[in-house]
């Protein structure tokens, strides 16, 4: 029986594709499946011997809508599962519970969980750097153990994440992007913007009810000339700091 492995992940500014490409490496070889770009292609079907990692940001305690989105056009066909959360070291309330029951729908039977921490895509300076390298060699045992128990065919797929229904309600935040008087108009922002918020033709602007704050067009400029309201993104970042001082763990769930 040939086990293949699949990576699938939404991650606009990096650090969930940096989470689950850790979590997959310990396979001898797997197959990356990105659901960013604006036309990626989710329609995959999978087999019920396939192990599929499936990653996404909490973008204030929920998967964020455009991942439940593209991941609901999986098939899983009982193909076995991990789910991955990753967030900027505040907390992922019910993301992990929302993206349980989005990839049950799917058809997956989900029997591992992991939540890691990653840089904040907003504020920084909040996470720097993570997952640094004690996040790694961690991440790793998990996926060991993971891949243990998966290959011993002794699954439990009625694990109990924390999280609450009705899934607690997020609007987006209004720090929306925005090209400054630096932008040379070369339209990358539009090209990697993954619900396509910015127009090709003035990258400048953006489309404030389509943009999710993701900041990956922030990430993705050449020119460093994508910028949010500063004064607005200082409020935020005083917040985010003073509740998000303390180093949070990852962990397994099994």
């Amino acid at each position: 029986m040939i086990i293949l492995v699949y990576s699938i992940y939404f991650s606009p500014t990096g650090g969930t594709e940096k989470v689950v490409e850790t979590l997959a490496s310990v396979w001898e070889s797997h197959e990356k499946i990105d659901l960013t770009p604006l036309k990626a292609k989710s329609n995959k079907e999978f087999k019920e011997e396939d192990v599929c990692l499936i990653a996404v940001p909490s973008y204030g305690g929920r998967v964020p809508a455009v991942a439940v989105e593209r991941i609901s056009k999986l098939k899983g066909n009982n193909a076995k599962a991990v789910a991955v959360v990753v967030y900027g070291n505040r907390d992922y309330e019910d993301t992990m519970l929302e993206l349980q029951e989005v990839l049950e729908n799917c058809g997956f039977r989900v029997g591992a969980m992991v939540t890691a921490i990653a840089e904040h895509s907003v504020e920084r300076t909040v996470a720097a750097n993570r997952p640094d390298s004690k996040d790694i060699d961690e991440l790793t045992k998990f996926a060991k153990e993971i891949k243990e128990k998966f290959n011993s065919g002794d699954i439990n797929t009625e694990l109990k994440p924390k999280g609450n229904k009705p899934y607690r309600e997020y609007n987006g935040i209004p720090l929306k992007p925005k090209g400054s008087s630096a932008c040379n108009g070369c339209g990358v922002c539009a090209t990697v913007c993954p619900v396509g918020a910015i127009s090709k033709e003035n990258p400048k602007k953006v489309d404030k009810s389509k943009c999710i704050s993701c900041m990956r067009c922030i990430k993705a400029c050449p020119s460093n000339a994508r910028k949010v309201n500063p004064v607005m993104k200082a409020v935020a970042g005083k917040k985010l700091k003073k509740s998000c001082s303390d180093r949070k763990e990852n962990t397994l769930l099994i």
